[in-house]
């Protein structure tokens, strides 16, 4: 099994920073689109950025500009920078990637845990 361990989270004042990282490790043969997602209180999971294993990049709307999502692909891990943090930001951040256990498995989706973000003065 793949297991992904999001870290650092936290709380942070409106236009504040915070880097999250999110580490993969088990049973790996290859580690294709990493992801973040986010979901508020009381609304749907929500895309916020991917990364290709060649380091192609996808951002929401709401967080072009302010976040810049990276990898590396040595480590197995996936970063957030997140700039210019607003309140509307607030919410659980979750890893995603997208991996091969072995050369003839299948293409499967992981997920960490989550990590909390909130934006607060």
């Amino acid at each position: 099994q793949v297991l992904l361990v999001e870290s650092g989270g936290g709380l942070v004042q409106p236009g504040g920073s915070l880097r999250l990282s999110c580490a993969a490790s088990g049973t790996i043969f290859m580690l294709y689109d990493m992801g973040w997602y986010r979901q508020a209180p009381g609304k749907q999971r929500e895309l916020v950025a991917t990364v290709t294993r060649a380091g192609s990049t996808n951002y929401a709307g709401s967080v072009k500009g302010r976040f810049t999502v990276s990898r590396d692909n040595a480590k197995n891990t996936i970063y957030l920078q997140m700039n210019s943090l607003k309140p509307e930001d607030t919410a659980v951040y979750y890893c995603n990637s997208r991996t091969v256990i072995s050369p003839t498995a299948p293409l499967e989706d992981y997920w960490g845990q989550g990590t909390q973000v909130t934006v607060s003065s």
